[in-house]
């Protein structure tokens, strides 16, 4: 940052914004904002800046790309009011994000190479009859869902009824009915049954949610990601996708360490 140092070492407005390539009212929002210490006045009132200044916005500015806008400005105001430990603190927060991020595509790199390899097994979702039908359901508001759940292996139709993918999973059929209700599965409905019916696509999705599920995310977590999979027509066309969300996942994290230089300078700087 090439700065224009007056004879007594400080700083105008434009020489900051001049060095970073902001404008001044920019400098000077950041004031306000209280990520960079508060400036001296000259006795007609002008701001003046120090070294100390261009060091935070140094700080600021490279801790943006890997922190966020919200989370850069916490982290240097809170170190410009002296809560340096409330500004790690935020900067934890930051790096745990990034490793949860890392652990959601990790879980649906993991999801979709078991689609690749074939169908499903693990642990039940609860005890699942012969039929595909969880034992111990029943009553009268059930027996349609029963009926449904009961229907042979195929649909007759090009397709697969509830029970026997609930069967193939290793789940309840009540567990796909809610899947559907969060907008997980789109199955169409068989026109002289009314019954359920779970093309290919509906089947790599219902897999797809099983091994989310099984890594522990949440449905509202799972609906993007499968979203993401029927928008492209499948996996495969996802690779590109994946690839560069572990680019964008590596920049995050090169962007951190190029943040916490920067916030190491400026916090020797303070003393």
């Amino acid at each position: 940052m090439g700065l224009n140092l007056q004879r007594d070492g400080r700083l105008r407005p434009i020489d900051l914004a001049r060095a970073s390539g902001l404008s001044t009212q920019a400098v000077r929002n950041y004031e306000e904002a209280g990520i960079l210490p508060a400036a001296g006045r000259t006795p007609h009132g002008y701001r003046t800046y120090t070294s100390l200044h261009a060091g935070a916005l140094r700080a600021f500015l490279a801790l943006v790309p890997g922190h966020g806008h919200p989370t850069a400005t916490s982290i240097m105001r809170a170190v410009n009011e002296g809560g340096v430990d409330e500004a790690f603190r935020l900067i934890d927060e930051s790096h745990a994000q990034l490793l949860d991020d890392r652990r959601t595509l990790q879980a649906v790199e993991s999801a979709l190479r078991d689609l690749e390899s074939g169908p499903d097994s693990g642990p039940d979702s609860g005890p699942v009859s012969a039929g595909g039908v969880a034992a111990g359901s029943g009553g009268a508001a059930e027996r349609k869902a029963g009926a449904e759940s009961r229907s042979g292996s195929g649909s007759g139709t090009g397709g697969t009824f509830i029970g026997p993918l609930a069967e193939r999973l290793g789940i309840r059929p009540a567990t796909l009915r809610k899947w559907e209700g969060a907008g997980l599965l789109r199955p169409r409905r068989d026109p002289l049954t009314g019954y359920r019916v779970y093309d290919d696509a509906d089947v790599r999705d219902a897999r797809l949610a099983h091994q989310l599920r099984r890594g522990g995310y949440l449905l509202e977590q799972i609906a993007p990601l499968i979203a993401q999979v029927r928008a492209a027509g499948g996996p495969a066309p996802l690779e590109a996708a994946l690839s560069d969300w572990h680019g964008r996942l590596a920049a995050r994290g090169r962007a951190m360490l190029t943040g916490a230089a920067e916030l190491a300078a400026y916090l020797d700087a303070r003393g």
